[in-house]
């Protein structure tokens, strides 16, 4: 990708249902070379409009982070039998003593059990996983993009919160709402579809689903308002020159954990960030041109907050699966419905 592509993607990510006209109004370009250039790239699979549910709110379960170690040459075929299970939204590569890092979405303590200890456990080659359960999110991947616009241009493309997201107004903030509240069986439709396309027009939903245009236009606009269901460009970092990618695993002192999540989060080289059970309370993914930027976030950034008592840092060498879309090298392959349970 050159200049241009790397703009245009950023944009996508800021708002991933744009117009290519809003798009090309953001960034100074001509809507006939946004559309040209970002359809290219989208038909040729180097990025994929997505959208990925708040699972706890929607009752789809609670996500677990896993680490995954394996017997030695098993790693390709361990990585592979994960990202077929339709529970799994991640797979990477690791380097550290996890071979693999998995993240899956678990609709239930029992379900939980029953995958830990007689499906993930009896993959040929796995030796030992390691459980973190996700208890509050700070930032999701859907929410990141790549750092190539200026705050003018993302604030054009951001989408006005509602009403009841401004500041000041009555009622919990995204971040702090965080009740179960479902999707009805024509939400969950909708959704469906989303997930497949992040991109579907209402016009297409309304035909799919036998409904009129602007029904669909208010259930597509209201999940996505609700934060049931975040819209997402996925584009892997390496091909916007973010070459290095890596998990970070810290303790946290508690009285620390939100202030030092909420500024994590609030970095522009973080994709993810989330506080979880286990020997480290905070997880957060970090992207960096080279392994010295990557440094200077660990010095500069890390470094600075002394709630933060330990680091485990292990680098991503490859992802086989990101936000349910299967991974072929820098490809994002469409979705993999057929997948096992």
């Amino acid at each position: 990708m050159d200049v241009l592509d790397r703009r245009l993607v950023a944009a996508l990510q800021v708002s991933p249902r744009a117009s290519w006209g809003e798009i090309g109004r953001a960034v100074g370009e001509h809507e006939r070379t946004v559309a040209r250039r970002l359809q290219r790239l989208i038909a040729e699979g180097f990025v994929r409009v997505t959208a990925i549910y708040d699972d706890l709110r929607t009752g789809h379960g609670r996500p677990v982070h896993l680490h995954v170690q394996v017997r030695p040459g098993t790693a390709t075929q361990v990585a592979k039998a994960l990202a077929e299970r339709r529970d799994t939204r991640s797979v990477y590569s690791l380097t550290g003593a996890a071979d693999l890092g998995c993240e899956l979405v678990s609709p239930s303590r029992e379900a939980l059990h029953r995958i830990l200890s007689a499906q993930v456990s009896e993959i040929d080659g796995v030796l030992q996983t390691q459980t973190q359960v996700v208890l509050h999110t700070f930032r999701t991947v859907a929410e990141w993009h790549a750092p190539f616009l200026t705050e003018r241009e993302v604030a054009e493309l951001r989408p006005a919160p509602p009403p009841d997201r401004l500041p000041g107004a009555a009622g919990p903030s995204p971040l702090e709402q965080r009740d179960e509240e479902g999707l009805s069986p024509l939400e969950q439709e909708i959704a469906d579809l989303l997930a497949a396309d992040g991109r579907i027009a209402f016009t297409t939903v309304a035909e799919r689903l036998d409904i009129s245009v602007p029904t669909a236009r208010r259930r597509v606009t209201s999940l996505i308002e609700r934060r049931l269901l975040l819209p997402r460009a996925e584009v892997e970092p390496a091909l916007l020159g973010l070459e290095v990618e890596a998990m970070l695993w810290l303790k946290v002192r508690p009285h620390g954990l939100d202030l030092v999540g909420q500024r994590l989060a609030a970095h522009p080289d973080v994709r993810y960030c989330a506080a979880t059970t286990g020997t480290h309370s905070l997880i957060v993914q970090v992207v960096a041109a080279h392994e010295a930027a990557l440094y200077r976030f660990m010095t500069g950034v890390v470094g600075r907050h002394d709630e933060i008592t330990d680091v485990d840092l292990t680098l991503i060498t490859r992802a086989h699966k990101r936000g349910h879309l299967h991974k072929s090298g820098l490809l994002t392959l469409d979705h993999h419905w057929e997948a096992t349970p």
